[in-house]
């Protein structure tokens, strides 16, 4: 049998060796697009669990090592049909953020939020065996809904962060002994935040190459070396976290919360629909075809087993990442040894708690300040698919409806305090659930328009 040399043409197929410089470079770029989106979601969960430093740092690394490994099962099917085969990559989502962090603060903790990804991998699976049926229910201008909403509910998120933290009170801060810069509210927060701010949207802006794709990433560093001279800096946990260990089996364990598994169930049958929508931009753009009903059936059964799978190990939600897709669509490569290396570079990342326990001295005010371009940037995709429909008055209707009850109802936290708690729990958390819901129900209901 031939031995094929490594070519440069094999970038652009799936398969086939190519020059490992070329390809770890290209992994590299992938992975810088993706880690710091990868890590925040963890690091807001714990902080809204409030776990303590060692249960941070397997929970951040959980969530890397499965999003490495989910990552695999869509790059290599299994007998054909478990996996898309197509150069995607998988990690934790921020669409969960806003539901996790309703059921973190609730005392369900990290054991309810497995349990309800054990339902919400079995709800994608469905949706996955399911496909022809339950896609027509799904058209842009719902998925666009649900994806602008999700970026409204985060923005809250991201300026509380930027203040420095609601949990970091002048008391929590004197009684732990640590510097008064650290308070929430106050101006050092504040001028570390827009610091970090400016950064990401100069790289961004005005960057070239890595340093654009990387803009927040290298715009939280450049806030971390600020904020040390403030005091926001806290090696002391770093030294005791070990070089190397593998996840724990069902290290936070598993409990299963009626409301919590209807909020995050809903949320993956969404995101199943918004896979969709990533595998059909990486073959149009990177491989100039549709994707087949094979490849678009496996990816979503394998991102729902992926995920009952991550919350046996203690991980959190993961779904495709569109930076990623966007690359593929820009530089047409889609080897899929470049992507098996971004996720071998996730995988060492994930084993290696030295690493995840330097993430977790991050300054809240720091990642306020970079993720708040990452969620304007999700409610901009959303607006992007509802305009990629004709806004006609039902349209508009039912997008503005939706997002108004949603977003009104989650911010109005006395709204449904006559109701169960459980009640509360699914509509009144996270205005994801209500927004999606009535999307679907007035797209049904409406009348369609004669053109």
């Amino acid at each position: 049998m031939e031995r094929r040399t490594p070519d440069r043409e094999a970038l652009f197929r799936l398969r086939g060796p190519v020059p490992p410089g070329m390809a770890v470079s290209l992994a590299l770029q992938h992975l810088v697009a993706m880690i710091v989106g990868c890590v925040t979601p963890a690091i807001i969960v714990a902080g809204a669990a409030g776990l303590e430093m060692g249960d941070r740092v397997v929970l951040i690394q959980a969530s890397l090592v499965m999003s490495a490994v989910s990552t695999f099962f869509q790059l290599y099917p299994i007998g054909g049909r478990f996996g898309s085969g197509l150069p995607v990559i998988l990690g934790v989502s921020f669409a969960y953020v806003p539901s996790m962090q309703a059921i973190a603060a609730d005392g369900g903790g990290i054991a309810s939020i497995a349990g309800a990804m054990l339902v919400g991998g079995a709800v994608a699976m469905l949706v996955g065996l399911s496909m022809k049926h339950i896609r027509r229910l799904f058209p842009p201008v719902i998925t666009g809904t649900v994806v602008f909403t999700i970026g409204l509910s985060l923005y809250p998120t991201a300026i509380n962060y930027m203040a420095g933290g609601t949990g970091n009170t002048a008391e929590v801060i004197a009684a732990k002994g640590l510097p008064s810069a650290l308070i929430y509210g106050s101006w050092e927060n504040w001028l570390v935040a827009a610091l970090t701010l400016t950064a990401v949207m100069l790289l961004n802006n005005r960057g070239k190459g890595v340093c654009k794709l990387a803009a927040i990433l290298l715009g939280m560093l450049i806030g971390y070396v600020i904020a040390i001279p403030f005091g926001m800096v806290d090696f002391s946990g770093v030294a005791d976290a070990a070089w190397f260990s593998l996840p724990k089996f069902l290290h936070f364990g598993v409990k299963f919360d009626p409301a919590s598994c209807i909020a995050i169930g809903l949320l993956f049958a969404i995101n199943s629909i918004q896979a969709i929508g990533d595998f059909t931009a990486t073959t149009v753009g990177g491989l100039d075809r549709e994707p087949t009903d094979r490849e678009l059936k496996g990816g979503v059964i394998a991102y729902g087993a992926s995920n009952i799978l991550t919350a046996f190990f203690g991980g959190l939600p993961t779904a495709t990442y569109s930076q990623n897709v966007g690359i593929v669509t820009t530089n047409k490569v889609v080897n899929r040894t470049v992507f098996a290396m971004t996720g071998g570079f996730l995988l060492l990342a994930g084993v290696c708690p030295k690493f995840a326990a330097v993430l977790t001295t991050i300054p809240q005010c720091v990642l306020g300040g970079a993720t708040v371009t990452v969620f304007s940037t999700i409610a901009m995709t959303g607006m992007k698919l509802i305009a990629s429909q004709d806004l006609t008055a039902r349209n508009t209707t039912i997008v503005g409806l939706s997002a108004a009850l949603g977003v009104g109802i989650s911010q109005a936290s006395s709204a449904l305090s006559q109701f169960p708690d459980a009640v509360t729990m699914i509509f009144g958390k996270s205005p994801v659930v209500i927004a999606t819901i009535m999307a679907v129900l007035l797209n049904l209901l409406l009348p369609k328009e004669n053109r």
